[in-house]
């Protein structure tokens, strides 16, 4: 039996946030019931049509849930939605500021009528504060939570190429509700769980706050170099880059004598720790470069792991489809869709003697008739 079995989610979400969160408490057993708008669905359904004529998005992060088409402005679809909240466990929802109440579902409606009932709202901002009526979505957040200012080249900053901001409120809602149904176990009082995407990007960026805090500036923008740690990062050999990464003083003097062949680099004043290396690095890093300039990549990273210091590839995106760890340890899986079977990855959960529940991809209302016939 998986974990959260006989647990009951009713999800009103879309996009990323709320729905990667749900989909973690599906592979963990919970029979996750989506709310969506008749006919059009979520519209994260429309991103894009690559996989068989589906969203990737959509693909990703809501496979295992049982759709439901339902208009909450309508008196019938009032009453379906209450009588789901009523055998409901978990409320997960993500729409936007004030949505929620003005459907008569805020905490306090909702938790007077059904006070076991545990309701996750997620959020841009949080549900007070100045900033609690603005919209948001992760590049809004991550220029807001300063990862624009960190993230890049000296010369010009980037977005971080994935949905950071709602994955990580995704993720923290996900441990936070974990966290609430085991309370729960004790007390039978449901909880409100308040989670605001900039509060969950901020808590990643504690190292660089505490830079600016302590010591009166950032660190500084180093591409696809550590902005806090050095060497680490990727170097070019002759044909390519390698990716190494030294995290302590062991693997500086490893990486000196047996990769570099520069012994004496571990010994000078400059570069004596991280802190020096990092203030030094652009005398450092040139060293490092020519040394590294007259191997191949394949060389040099013979020599790395000879020496013992981490190293790795920076792979493209068809090289990550491809690579041997995920294979050997058989991640990739097939689902049902309604366009057939697609390719999913495994959750990376990897509980002992859990077999992985990875559920279909539902089309908008699929379980609309199961789901209204188990409440009659």
């Amino acid at each position: 039996m998986a974990p959260l079995t006989g647990v009951r989610v009713v999800a009103l979400e879309q996009a990323v946030s709320g729905p990667l969160c749900t989909q973690h408490l599906a592979d963990l057993g919970a029979d996750v019931i989506k709310l969506e708008r008749p006919g059009e669905g979520d519209f994260a359904r429309r991103y894009d049509s690559v996989v068989k004529g589906q969203s990737a998005y959509f693909v990703w992060l809501n496979r295992g849930k049982r759709s439901v088409e339902l208009d909450l402005k309508s008196s019938s679809g009032a009453r379906v939605m209450h009588a789901l909240l009523a055998r409901a466990d978990v409320f997960v929802h993500n729409l936007g500021p004030g949505a929620v109440d003005r459907l008569g579902l805020g905490w306090v409606e909702i938790h007077s009528r059904w006070p076991s009932l545990i309701s996750c709202a997620i959020s841009g901002y949080g549900m007070d504060g100045p900033y609690r009526e603005r919209k948001a979505y992760d590049l809004l957040l991550q220029g807001e939570a300063g990862v624009l200012a960190v993230t890049g080249t000296p010369e010009q900053p980037a977005k971080v190429g994935v949905s950071i901001a709602d994955i990580c409120a995704g993720m923290y809602s996900f441990s936070s509700i974990l966290a609430a149904l085991y309370e729960r176990t004790r007390t039978g009082e449901g909880k409100l769980i308040d989670i605001s995407m900039l509060e969950c990007l901020a808590a990643w960026m504690m190292p660089p706050l505490y830079h600016q805090i302590y010591s009166g500036h950032a660190p500084l923008r180093e591409g696809m170099r550590h902005n806090m740690i050095a060497p680490y990062g990727p170097y070019p050999a002759r044909d390519g880059l390698v990716n190494l990464a030294v995290q302590n003083e062991s693997q500086w003097v490893r990486l000196c004598e047996g990769v570099l062949d520069r012994p004496e680099l571990a010994r000078d004043p400059r570069f004596i720790s991280n802190e020096l290396r990092v203030r030094n690095r652009h005398e450092l890093e040139p060293i490092i470069e020519q040394t590294l300039a007259r191997w191949t990549a394949a060389e040099v990273e013979a020599r790395l792991a000879r020496a013992d210091v981490p190293y790795g590839h920076v792979n493209t995106v068809a090289e990550l489809a491809a690579h041997p760890q995920l294979t050997a340890r058989g991640r990739w899986l097939d689902v049902d869709s309604e366009a057939g079977p697609v390719k999913v990855l495994a959750d990376p959960f990897n509980i002992g003697g859990m077999a992985h529940l990875l559920g279909a991809v539902p089309r908008v209302g699929q379980h609309t008739a199961e789901v209204l016939e188990e409440l009659a």
